[in-house]
């Protein structure tokens, strides 16, 4: 495995995990995103991952090694681009990009100024006399040309614009594609997630609420809108083992159930006697807004 983190928890406060027994593993060549709320603990796992934090309880393993016991052989196989990166501002592209070849044993040359000239990048240019944009074309390129194993990513495209933040992303996934890096990274974008990502981990309140593919949560699973459920129906529902969360809206429950929409529909049906029930599949957005928009 490339990423392997077991029961992870993790706490600024005392008695206030922002994670919370955080368990999943991503192989070689697998493309997650990680979705959640302001504060859902999404930059807090990614430094973890990279060994800028220590979690309080639990393991991790990244390339089979722990970040925090063997930082630089950790290091020197994983990219890394955030919202916030800064690189020097009074350094020329050219010359962080020396910097860069002198740390990563695996730099490629070649590809870096394959880059330079896909992102149309004047290697003269200071990073402080550079766009938003620009600059953070220049970390993906730090970030991608040692031809890491792992690419974290945490709302590297944040603030871009539409057509910025596509390339971008599109970018990362098209290079490393080619050398079956395995990538992590975190977006409000759900369409983002959607058009790059094979698997979506989400996060809720300090703990992995959903885990799974794309085509998983499109055939496993459902959202049930009940007009007018009463107290009781509503609390026989959230007993249920398949009912993930739950919505009170004015005129209708809005309920995300683990089930197929057809199945959903029976299930309403024979158990509760709920013949008005509309089901449909989720998309990711929709499973997004109900789960950390209502309870659980």
């Amino acid at each position: 495995m490339i990423i392997h983190l077991d029961q992870v928890c993790f706490a600024y406060q005392r008695q206030k995990d922002v994670l919370a027994d955080i368990t999943f593993s991503l192989k070689e060549g697998e493309v997650a995103g990680l979705i959640g709320r302001n504060g859902a603990g999404k930059t807090t796992l990614i430094h973890i991952a990279m060994g800028m934090l220590h979690p309080n309880h639990g393991t991790v393993q990244i390339l089979g090694a722990d970040p925090v016991v063997k930082p630089v052989e950790v290091k020197q196989n994983i990219g890394f681009v955030s919202e916030d990166q800064i690189l020097p501002v009074f350094l020329t592209i050219s010359e962080v990009l020396a910097l860069y070849q002198k740390i990563y044993d695996q730099w490629d040359a070649q590809m870096a100024e394959q880059l330079l000239q896909q992102f149309e990048l004047n290697p003269s240019a200071k990073i402080g006399a550079l766009s938003k944009g620009q600059a953070r074309q220049v970390a993906l390129l730090c970030a991608i040309a040692h031809k890491p194993k792992l690419l974290l990513l945490d709302e590297p495209a944040g603030g871009l614009d539409p057509l910025s933040r596509r390339e971008f992303l599109e970018t990362s996934i098209q290079f490393l594609s080619d050398f079956g890096s395995t990538i992590l990274f975190s977006s409000h974008y759900m369409q983002d997630i959607e058009r790059l990502s094979e698997r979506v981990i989400l996060l809720h309140e300090g703990k992995i609420f959903f885990d799974h593919s794309l085509d998983e949560l499109i055939e496993d699973f459902s959202l049930a809108v009940i007009p007018a459920a009463s107290n009781q129906t509503v609390d026989s529902i959230k007993a249920l083992d398949v009912c993930l969360g739950f919505r009170k809206r004015p005129s209708a429950l809005h309920v995300v159930l683990q089930l197929p929409k057809e199945q959903a529909r029976q299930l309403l049906k024979n158990k509760f006697n709920i013949h008005d029930a509309h089901c449909q599949s989720l998309s990711l957005d929709e499973m997004f807004i109900e789960v950390t928009g209502g309870q659980t």
